[in-house]
């Protein structure tokens, strides 16, 4: 850890400390009760009114949506990319490539489809006697990727080369012959589709051309399931893997389609949050600070740009929680007719969530806890007797509906891509015990996974941002004095401030602050789970837990803005200032873009070069 990175982490470190004394030494807003004329306490109707949107506020909304929409789709990888595919059905399969002259090569770049298996490439200097064998494998971790082969003792002269399958169902996209300069050497084929997008062929492999980590697995998915092939990657529910699917069908089989809903979905959670954050602070000015720290969260932003499914679980659980507070600050008398539309929007929220990544599930100890204490506090303000058989009754029944009946409609809409490779009809007895099974599958694959990763981490790690994950590393240049590399962390001032701000919420909350108990069931909810978790695990799990770290910091910061009797408190913009500061200095290790290898070591390398940007 050089002398700079210890700086720059020491000082970030102080920052956060003076906004977490800032922050958590301001008094929570009470809210005065009603008195009728003798002065005696009224019956508390409700402890908060949500605030109302102004135009000023849709506005602010607008603007970081649009703005943050440009940063986030810039450069997310190839619009244009290999689509034309040739598949070898059976093992044996071959296809003869032909130079127009025999040549001198240098290397065999191709681009592998989304199935496994291996290859015999056979080359020879006349067309006729085949000279050189190897075999070329097509993992699961080398698909849609672009890879290159290059012989220990060199091709010599080729005229011709054969490529034959050594697996069923082998698919290959593009194949490109190199020259000792260079130069891609024109050939012919027995397929037009491996040498038809010659133009699109890298000089390199990257993340911009290929995929990276676990979109091996998620993207190979949604292609199966366009496909109509029962997929590899079963450990997860099926919907986030088929929201990825329809940005594939916009732009295609490419980097940038797979990618665009991800980018998407961490777009429209701005609008969202900002909305929730109005809603329970009234504050024009914190609501859009706080969002726009949200926005520029290294984990936000590294987390949306990856094909994975972690996006989608957290969207719908801001979803969820945001309908559910309209539920939980309504009056004590609303009638049910009127408890029942955000309850029931709250509960298909959290069924869609439960169906692309059971995160969302954890969530729901959060809203479980939240809905006993309000239904709770109406009977004891009420009346029990009042309250049970025209309220009570048939809330429990609605709630059921919303949150056990919608989410198991959502698993028998959106398993359906799974019934038809399997030859199950959706509409047989054979279809549940299918989606039975898998969920079965899928508990006895994360409940009993015995595996290790340089970059796991525990959930008090997670907390203080000490150990991000690397998705990608790639050294270019001599010396490998460039790098490309980017991974997923939390924005440090963000995150510690926000840990705090939690902290606070857990004071404010014993002092009967309502708005604080709302924040902590949804924090504690989605992390306390992982405390008992002792398989491997990445940081990329807190994901969901950010979400209430910006709505306890924006309480917070709220609350520091109405102490102050008179001038404007600056501590929401200072603190989102200082978050782009730190956004702007890691962006190239958030990004992917090429940049100094000692940069990362003497700027980026926090905590005694733990971090490994």
């Amino acid at each position: 850890m050089s002398v700079t990175a210890f700086f720059f982490m020491v000082l970030t470190m102080l920052a956060a400390m003076i906004l977490i004394v800032r922050v958590f030494d301001a008094n929570p807003e009470r809210l005065e009760p009603e008195r009728d004329e003798d002065g005696l306490e009224k019956p508390l109707k409700q402890f908060h009114r949500p605030a109302r949107l102004r135009r000023r506020d849709y506005l602010v909304m607008l603007a970081i949506t649009v703005l943050y929409a440009i940063l986030g789709f810039w450069d997310l990888g190839n619009v244009r990319g290999i689509v034309s595919w040739e598949t070898f059905e059976k093992r044996g399969d071959s296809a003869l490539l032909r130079l127009e002259e025999a040549s001198e090569l240098s290397r065999i770049q191709y681009y592998t489809g989304a199935t496994v298996g291996s290859w015999t490439l056979e080359w020879s200097p006349d067309g006729e006697l085949w000279t050189g064998r190897e075999i070329l494998d097509q993992g699961y971790n080398d698909i849609l990727k672009w890879h290159e082969f290059r012989p220990e003792e060199g091709f010599g002269t080729v005229k011709a080369l054969r490529l034959t399958a050594l697996s069923d169902d082998l698919t290959l996209g593009e194949a490109a012959l190199r020259d000792e300069e260079g130069r891609i050497l024109p050939y012919t084929a027995d397929t037009e589709a491996l040498r038809d997008e010659q133009a699109l062929v890298p000089e390199e492999e990257s993340w911009r051309n290929s995929s990276y980590f676990d979109e091996i697995y998620h993207v190979r998915t949604a292609w199966e399931h366009m496909t109509d092939r029962y997929p590899y990657e079963l450990t997860h529910p099926p919907l986030g893997k088929e929201i990825i699917s329809l940005g594939i069908r916009l732009f295609g089989m490419t980097p940038f389609g797979w990618r665009f809903c991800g980018v998407l979905f961490g777009v429209l959670m701005l609008p969202l949050l900002y909305l929730l954050l109005q809603w329970m602070l009234g504050d024009t000015l914190v609501s859009g600070s706080v969002t726009v720290i949200f926005a520029l969260d290294f984990m936000h932003y590294t987390q949306t740009r990856i094909a994975t499914i972690d996006t989608y679980g957290v969207f719908f659980i801001l979803l969820t929680y945001l309908f559910f507070y309209r539920y939980y600050t309504q009056p004590w008398d609303t009638p049910l007719r009127k408890t029942l539309p955000p309850l029931l929007l709250s509960g298909a929220c959290f069924a869609l969530g439960a169906v692309s990544k059971w995160t969302c599930i954890l969530s729901g100890g959060g809203l479980a806890v939240l809905w006993c204490a309000r239904q709770g506090e109406r009977i004891w303000r009420r009346g029990f007797r009042q309250e049970a058989r025209s309220y009570l009754l048939p809330t429990v029944g609605w709630s059921c509906v919303s949150f056990l009946l919608f989410p198991a409609l959502a698993y028998l809409i959106f398993y359906f891509p799974y019934a038809s490779p399997a030859g199950v009809s959706v509409f047989s007895l054979e279809y549940p015990k299918l989606i039975l099974r898998n969920i079965r599958n899928m508990y006895n694959y994360h409940s009993g996974l015995d595996a290790t990763h340089t970059f796991q981490s525990r959930w008090w790690e997670w907390m203080l941002d000490a150990r991000p994950i690397l998705y990608y590393l790639r050294y270019y240049g001599e010396g490998d004095a460039l790098k490309s590399a980017f991974g997923a962390c939390g924005n440090p001032l963000f995150w510690w401030t926000g840990l705090g701000a939690m902290v606070s919420m857990v004071v404010k909350g014993i002092r009967g602050d309502r708005m604080a108990w709302f924040i902590l069931a949804g924090y504690l909810s989605t992390l306390l789970p992982w405390v008992a978790v002792d398989r491997c695990v990445f940081i990329y799990h807190y994901f969901p837990c950010t979400v209430f770290l910006a709505l306890a910091l924006g309480r917070c910061l709220r609350d520091c803005a109405r102490q102050r009797l008179t001038g404007r408190d600056k501590t929401a913009p200072v603190l989102a200032l200082g978050c782009a500061a730190l956004f702007a200095v890691f962006y190239p290790a958030l990004s992917g873009v090429t940049y100094s290898a000692a940069y990362g070591e003497e700027v980026l390398s926090w905590f005694l070069g733990y971090w490994p940007f």
